[in-house]
C-alpha cells in the first residue's frame, strides 16, 4: 500500500493558526507592534523546551510543526499529510513502514537530515527519561533501521491504528542527533524557525531559519506573549500590541472585537474537552454511584452559557464531533439533582461528602469550578476549591502527585480517549473492559477501530468515569492582515509556517 502526502496547518490549547500573505504589519492606533513580526497572545507557557521531558500543551504550541518537524503532520480537516516524508508504504501484515524521506531535508544547523536522525530520535522517546505518554505511544515499536540516508523503516510489534497519528504530534518530532543542545533550552530541529530568545514569564521568541529546506516563512520573527489574565490578554490586543488572540479566554468579551475594519473573530472546534476529573483512588469516588451522582447534579448546558457565554460543545465522553467514532452521548446524565440525592444515599453519603476541587488557574478552570461547588452543595457535597498555579504547581501537585479529589483542565492532545487506558495516568481509572476495546481498536481493521472506540467512549460514559463539561471551541482574534487562519484545532501545533502579516 502506497500513501502520498501533502501539507497542513494545525492548532493548539484550542487554537491553530495558518496564514497567508507578507510583508509589515499595518499597526492599529496606538499599536508598537514590529514590522513583519507576528505577535501571538497566549496562556499557558511551557515549562521546558523539551517536548519529550513534560506532557504540558504549551511546549507542542510554540515548537511542533514550527521549530521541530515530524515525519507527517495533521492537516485542518484531521488529515494526514507528509512532511519529512514525502511518501511511504505499509507492509501488507501493516507492521512495516517505510518512509522515503524528502530530499534536501536539513537541521537549521544547515546539516542534512538523515534516516539516522529518525533512527535516533524515535529511539530517544523510548529512552527511561521520557515521559511515560510519549514512551506508551512508541512502545509499540519494535525496531527502527536506517538502509540509506533517504529510508527510514520502522517495524512494529503487531498493528497499530494509533502509531501513525502519535507519529504527527510530539512522539514523532526529529531531532538534531548531532547537535549536543541541551534541548531544555536550545530547540534543534528543521523548522522553518529557530529559537532566539526565551523571558520566561513574559515571551518567547523565534526568528525565520532562511536556510530552511522548504517553503520559506514570511514573517521575519513570531512572538508567543504569555498572559496569566484574560483582561490583561484583550487589552494587549485592543491597544496594537498583538496581532492575535491565540485562545480567546473570555468569551463574554468578544464584542469587544466587533469592529471588522480592525479585527477578525474565527469560530471553530477543537480537541479541547473541559474534563472534571474524579480521582479515582479517592474512597467515595471508587464508587460509580458517586461519580454518577456528581454526573447528573450539574447542569452542564447552564454551566456552558454561564462560564464560556455559550460558546462551545456538549460531548458526554472523550471524544470531539472531528473523530469518527464520535457519538452525541451529552444527553447520558441529564441533569437530574433529585436523582442525584438518591444515588448518595445508596452509596451512604447521604449525611454529606466533602470533596477537594484542585484547579489550574486558568479561565475557564476557575469559572466552572465555582459553577460545580454550588451545584453539589445542592446535592449534599460540599467542595474545597483551591487553586495551583499552571501549569507547574498543577502539574506537580494532580497529575504527579494524584493529591486531590477532582480537578477541572482542558484535555487537547488529538485521539487522547486512551489514556483512560492507563491506571497510573492521574485520574486512576481502572477497567480491564475498556482496556480490551482499546487494544482491540487499535490492532483491529479500520471498521473495528471505528467500533471498538465508539464502544469504548460509551463504557466511559455509563461508567461515569469523569464529567465531560463541554468541548472548547477554537476562538482566535486577528487584526484583519493576519490572513489564512485555520478555522478548526485538529493538533498541538500553533503553526505558523504559511502565516503571513500583510500591510
Amino acid at each position: 500500500m502506497r500513501r502520498r502526502l501533502g501539507i497542513v496547518v494545525a492548532v493548539v490549547t484550542g487554537l491553530a493558526l495558518v496564514l497567508a500573505g507578507c510583508s509589515g504589519p499595518s499597526r492599529p492606533a496606538g499599536g508598537h507592534l514590529p514590522v513583519n513580526t507576528l505577535v501571538i497572545g497566549a496562556t499557558a507557557e511551557p515549562p521546558t523546551l523539551d517536548p519529550t521531558m513534560n506532557n504540558a500543551a504549551a511546549i507542542p504550541q510554540v515548537l511542533l510543526y514550527n521549530v521541530y518537524e515530524t515525519l507527517v503532520k495533521v492537516d485542518g480537516t484531521g488529515q494526514l499529510q507528509g512532511l519529512l516524508a514525502k511518501e511511504w508504504t505499509v507492509s501488507p501484515d501493516r507492521r512495516t513502514y517505510t518512509f522515503h524521506l524528502e530530499p534536501g531535508a536539513s537541521f537549521a544547523s544547515g546539516r542534512p537530515l538523515t534516516a539516522a536522525d529518525v533512527k535516533w530520535s524515535i529511539e530517544r522517546i523510548n529512552s527511561a527519561a521520557t515521559s511515560s505518554v510519549l514512551k506508551s505511544q512508541m512502545s509499540v515499536v519494535d525496531s527502527v533501521s536506517a538502509p540509506d540516508d533517504h529510508t527510514a523503516v520502522v517495524t512494529l510489534k503487531r498493528p497499530s491504528n494509533s502509531w501513525l497519528w502519535n507519529m504527527s504530534s510530539t512522539a514523532g518530532i526529529i531531532f538534531d542527533a548531532r547537535s549536543g543542545a541541551d534541548f531544555a533550552t536550545t530547540p534543534a530541529g528543521s523548522g522553518p524557525y529557530t529559537l532566539t530568545s526565551w523571558a520566561k514569564g513574559s515571551e518567547i521568541d523565534l526568528v525565520r531559519n532562511d536556510k530552511y529546506w522548504g517553503t520559506r516563512a514570511r514573517p521575519d520573527a513570531v512572538t508567543f506573549r504569555y498572559f496569566t489574565d484574560a483582561n490583561a490578554m484583550n487589552a494587549a490586543m485592543l491597544s496594537g500590541d498583538l496581532n492575535v488572540i491565540s485562545n480567546v479566554q473570555a468569551p463574554q468579551a468578544l464584542d469587544r472585537f466587533s469592529d471588522t475594519s480592525r479585527y477578525t473573530v474565527m469560530q471553530g472546534t477543537t480537541n479541547g474537552e473541559v474534563v472534571l476529573g474524579l480521582n479515582n483512588r479517592t474512597t467515595a469516588l471508587k464508587d460509580k454511584r458517586v461519580r454518577q451522582a456528581i454526573t447528573y447534579a450539574i447542569d452542564r448546558k447552564a454551566l456552558l452559557d454561564s462560564v464560556w457565554n455559550g460558546k462551545g460543545t456538549l460531548i458526554g465522553s472523550m471524544v470531539p464531533p472531528t473523530d469518527p467514532w464520535y457519538q452525541d452521548l451529552s444527553g447520558a446524565y441529564p441533569y437530574d439533582p433529585a436523582r442525584a440525592k438518591e444515588l448518595l444515599k445508596e452509596a451512604g453519603y447521604d449525611k454529606g461528602l466533602t470533596l477537594r476541587l484542585r484547579l489550574p488557574t486558568l479561565a475557564y478552570a476557575k469559572g466552572a469550578g465555582q459553577f460545580v461547588q454550588s451545584q453539589l452543595a445542592a446535592v449534599g457535597i460540599t467542595v474545597v476549591i483551591d487553586e495551583l498555579e499552571f501549569p507547574a504547581r498543577w502539574i506537580d501537585v494532580v497529575m504527579r502527585q494524584s493529591d486531590y479529589d477532582m480537578t477541572i483542565v482542558a484535555h487537547v492532545e488529538p485521539r487522547d480517549m486512551v489514556n483512560f487506558a492507563d491506571p497510573e495516568y492521574y485520574w486512576h481509572y481502572d477497567s480491564e473492559q475498556f482496556r480490551t476495546l482499546m487494544a482491540a481498536a487499535d490492532a483491529g481493521t479500520a471498521q473495528e477501530y471505528v467500533d471498538d472506540q465508539r464502544a469504548a467512549a460509551k463504557l466511559l460514559s455509563d461508567d461515569a468515569a469523569a464529567d465531560w463539561l463541554f468541548l472548547l471551541p477554537n476562538l482566535v482574534v486577528t487584526t484583519p492582515n493576519v490572513t489564512g487562519l485555520n478555522a478548526n484545532a485538529t493538533s498541538l501545533s500553533f503553526d505558523v509556517t504559511r502565516a503571513s502579516v500583510g500591510s
